[in-house]
């Protein structure tokens, strides 16, 4: 079997993703054949993955997954993440398998599922493994979980099961790391916790040597060694975002030419389109919680993808973001919606199978004259475009229900795939695609801003993306002993 080492959290949002992506290119520029998995995932960020030997040859896995693949310079594939869960109610998420959609669970039911699904990791971990020298893993939440050990396949069940030593890290930004790294020592059971060959420390700002009393009062409680402590990655903040708890912490931006205003939606997907704008030096992206009203100065609003259409669009309206559309709207500003926020600037969308949920029809916000019906096949590919209005080349990916007609459609956003995609209001100001990534296109989005009176900065963003893993993998080495870390793999 090929060698192997997992990162597992003391919690959530520890910055795991992140890591493994900078440990990966690490191992990369070291000459290493290195790739990424997560056993289990549960992420509204999507992206398209190969899926090896299917006909189909495309499916879905967890956008961290996506870009750890990009730091191994490797295609992904879906065996890099082969269970997504992507959460479409309060209650209940999608269940994502080696790329195709299983089933829908509630949380109860899924954990009596969980069990049979590893199977599926531990095949696709096989199969991700062949001509590899080394394969990170990223674990999912805490293995401090352990009233949910028994049917555990996303930590230390799946450290055991499989052999992968464990490298825990803890999140000293959110305070409480000492406790939280020896606490998960005193409730593992002996056997999981034999798996941990070490810990690192996160997210730590200041002068590192401040923590050495930290270091060896984790010594004194646990016996384990630590491979370092990483400062505060400022590169990280320049990678595609998989959580949606990032824009919870979002600061205000300073002010700039052109304020891009963008709906916080409660099942809100694919948000990292919006990222490309963000890297523009006069362009601010203002993420709008619930509760707070749309900018009164902002030139431009996108609403992004949805897991939930219909939902989401009930909750726009009880927000009353509706009304400061419609205002944004007489004010002449400019709206572009993706995926599912291109569905709710229609007319209505119906889901007569009830496949997001009980509610089968809402009534859209009305600016293009447009309809969608939710149907049971999800479109999901890579996908090459064009924008209709510049000419230009696009390239991005699909990842959605539903099909959408009307007189808008007439005037098409994008060719995709070679056919008519997407709708144009009359006056050219609301623009809907179902394509995402469409901001990632430099020359169009330079373009989109000149029409906006606002000049692009001539950014390469995926050259920048590659050079923020660089700059994070240089990090790492320079504050870990990743010789040690790489050294544990087995």
């Amino acid at each position: 079997m090929v060698k192997a080492i997992m990162l597992q959290g003391t919690g959530s949002d520890v910055g795991k993703t992140v890591l493994v992506a900078g440990l990966c290119r690490a191992a990369k520029n070291r000459g290493l054949k290195v790739r990424p998995f997560k056993p289990q995932n549960m992420s509204n960020n999507a992206a398209v993955a190969d899926i090896p030997g299917d006909k189909a040859g495309e499916g879905e896995i967890g956008r961290g997954q996506w870009l750890q693949a990009l730091a191994c310079g490797v295609r992904p594939t879906v065996h890099m993440n082969p269970v997504l869960l992507k959460p479409q109610s309060d209650i209940g998420s999608q269940v994502v398998v080696q790329g195709k959609v299983h089933g829908e669970a509630r949380a109860r039911d899924y954990q009596a599922m969980k069990a049979g699904l590893m199977d599926a990791v531990l095949e696709s971990w096989a199969k991700v493994g062949e001509g590899a020298d080394l394969v990170i893993v990223e674990g999912a939440g805490s293995p401090a979980e352990i009233n949910l050990r028994s049917r555990d396949i996303a930590n230390m069940g799946f450290a055991t099961r499989t052999n992968v030593p464990v490298i825990l890290v803890g999140d000293i930004d959110r305070g409480g790391v000492i406790a939280s790294v020896a606490g998960t020592h005193l409730i593992l059971p002996e056997e999981d916790r034999r798996m941990i060959g070490g810990y690192l420390i996160n997210k730590f700002r200041g002068d590192v040597s401040l923590f050495d009393e930290g270091i060896s009062a984790i010594g004194k409680f646990t016996g384990w060694r630590c491979f370092g402590v990483v400062p505060w990655l400022k590169a990280a903040g320049r990678l595609p975002s998989e959580d949606s708890v990032v824009l919870e912490r979002l600061a205000a931006g300073e002010k700039r030419a052109l304020k891009v205003a963008v709906p916080m939606l409660a099942r809100i997907a694919n948000f990292d389109d919006l990222d490309p704008l963000k890297a523009e030096p006069q362009v601010e992206v203002v993420f709008v919680p619930p509760g707070k009203r749309l900018p009164e100065d902002a030139g431009l609003v996108v609403i992004p993808g949805s897991k939930s259409t219909i939902g989401d669009l009930i909750k726009f309206r009880e927000n009353g973001w509706d009304r400061d559309l419609l205002a944004h709207r007489k004010r002449g500003g400019h709206v572009v919606g993706i995926c599912g926020g291109y569905q709710m600037l229609g007319r209505r969308v119906t889901d007569p199978d009830g496949i997001e949920g009980s509610v089968t029809e809402a009534e859209g916000l009305g600016l293009l004259d447009i309809e969608t019906e939710m149907e049971p096949e999800k479109t999901v590919r890579n996908s090459s475009a064009h924008s209709v209005q510049f000419g230009l080349p696009l390239k991005g990916y699909e990842i959605h229900l539903g099909r959408t007609t009307g007189p808008d459609t007439a005037r098409p956003s994008t060719i995709l795939n070679g056919a008519e995609d997407g709708a144009v209001s009359a006056d050219g100001k609301v623009i809907g695609t179902y394509l995402h990534g469409l901001f990632s296109a430099d020359a169009f989005r330079a373009a989109y801003l000149e029409s906006l009176g606002v000049r692009g900065g001539g950014i390469d963003y995926r050259a920048d993306v590659e050079k923020a893993l660089d700059e994070v993998a240089a990090e790492l080495e320079r504050h870990l002993d990743c010789d040690a870390i790489f050294g544990l793999a087995r």
